[in-house]
């Protein structure tokens, strides 16, 4: 009789292609719900790619019918306690912070069903490709839990009112609907979901990856900051990114008609 043991599959799965790392979240039984065990996983991946020259871009896709359930419900409700539900919420924000703070760009490639967290997981992301079939929600209204947090990214990426329409009512809105919203950037073809992504990622992984780090950051602080304090702070940042070495290869490389060669300093 053989009695050997089957290893049970990684619940995230990673593939690395011209600069761009793809994460796969893989629990396709469980919808990809973010589980404790999924969410550290991939906060982890991601601390790791940071300092990981080699990777210029992400790219956040997901194993099985739908992108991401949201939050494991069944695994939140075996422990009932405040303390269970505070460490939950915890690693999720560190996560979410995680994807923000993250000195390259992470595309979200979204299919099927990508509800609650995994609405916000999609709102989190710098940029978001779906397939024609993707759809969206916030449903926790209908279960008596509102999503509170999946209402910060959601709030940040779309207009007040189309964010609250969808908190209040729980309802799905589809991809062209997500579009328009400003959900996600693109909407394509199933069948060219993969293509599409990789495509965008290729592109922006050429950028000089000292660049996209300075751009990114940026972005995100001074969406914060008041019209004077803004300007104030990205007149400061680009003087700093005009005295990188990239930037004068860039702008050298350009006036001389010729692709520049990026040294990330």
């Amino acid at each position: 009789m053989n009695d050997r043991v089957t290893a049970a599959p990684p619940i995230l799965m990673r593939h690395d292609s011209d600069a761009v790392a793809t994460l796969t979240l893989n629990r396709p039984q469980a919808r990809n719900a973010l589980s404790i065990g999924l969410m550290t996983a991939l906060d982890d991946e991601l601390a790791g790619i940071a300092a990981d020259s080699s990777v210029r871009v992400v790219v956040l896709a997901a194993a099985g019918p739908g992108f991401c359930a949201g939050h494991d419900m069944r695994e939140m409700r075996g422990t009932p306690t405040r303390a269970a539900y505070e460490d939950v919420f915890a690693i999720c924000t560190r996560l979410m912070r995680r994807i923000v703070s993250l000195p390259k760009p992470v595309i979200a490639r979204v299919h099927g069903v990508a509800s609650a967290a995994g609405c916000q997981l999609v709102a989190t992301c710098d940029l978001a490709i779906a397939g024609e079939s993707a759809r969206f929600a916030t449903p926790g209204v209908n279960i008596g839990l509102f999503c509170s947090t999946p209402m910060v990214a959601l709030s940040r990426a779309v207009g007040r009112k189309a964010a609250m329409e969808m908190l209040l009512t729980g309802d799905l809105i589809d991809a062209k609907k997500a579009q328009e919203i400003g959900l996600v950037n693109r909407v394509v073809a199933d069948e060219a979901l993969e293509e599409a992504t990789m495509a965008l990622a290729r592109q922006i992984a050429s950028k000089s990856p000292l660049t996209l780090a300075i751009g990114k950051e940026a972005f995100y602080r001074q969406a914060d900051m008041d019209l004077a304090n803004a300007y104030e702070y990205t007149a400061k940042i680009m003087t700093e990114n005009m005295l990188a070495n990239d930037a004068a290869e860039g702008i050298d490389a350009f006036l001389e008609k010729r692709a520049p060669v990026w040294s990330g300093t």
